[in-house]
């Protein structure tokens, strides 16, 4: 009952922020209009991604703006499924540099954090991690769910048990793993 869409998106150092996102935009609109076409239901859309992929679905999600400029509404997205996501940038962020997609400018720390972007009402998240993760993406996603709850946002945690950071994404392709049981009793649950 799932119709899956993986979208690519330009990469540092030759493509920096915010064209890895923009990419991202445009692959959520183009969904929106052509899904239909192709057997599934544009009033169902849920994005997520691992690592920089759920980070920028992440973004789409919580910052209006985005699909806004686009002539999109927030509002298609019913749902977001970030794995192991940066949720925020620079200063306390725990990241140990500063990651070389974001550029020089030194406004896209704050430009690029979700985390200092939660406008609106966002859609409910699914939000996980591997318990062997990087330590600063374990602390972010339990400070980010946290500030989802504070705006009234339905949010599930999910710790991927073992699981480091690069192995946390093999458990979005495990039927059967830690991961896809939970994302499929989540769209279930937040479908129209």
């Amino acid at each position: 009952g799932v119709t899956f869409v993986s979208a690519g998106y330009r990469l540092a150092p030759q493509h920096v922020f915010p064209a890895g996102v923009d990419d991202c935009v445009l692959a959520v609109d183009w969904v929106r209009r052509n899904i239909a076409a192709l057997g599934g239901d544009p009033r169902q859309l849920f994005i997520g991604g691992h690592s920089a992929g759920g980070h920028y679905a992440t973004l789409l999600a919580v910052d209006d703006v985005w699909l806004r400029n686009i002539g999109t509404p927030r509002s298609v997205v019913r749902g977001c499924l970030p794995i192991s996501a940066v949720f925020e940038f620079g200063a306390g962020s725990g990241l140990s540099m500063r990651p070389r997609f974001l550029g020089a400018d030194a406004d896209s720390d704050t430009r690029a954090s979700p985390l200092l972007h939660l406008n609106g009402v966002p859609p409910a998240f699914l939000v996980a991690y591997g318990t062997r993760d990087f330590p600063h993406l374990i602390a972010q996603g339990a400070r980010f769910a946290a500030a989802l709850r504070k705006l009234g946002v339905e949010v599930d945690e999910l710790p991927l048990a073992e699981r480091t950071h690069f192995t946390a994404s093999y458990a979005g392709g495990e039927t059967e793993g830690p991961w896809v049981p939970d994302a499929l009793a989540f769209m279930a649950k937040h479908r129209r």
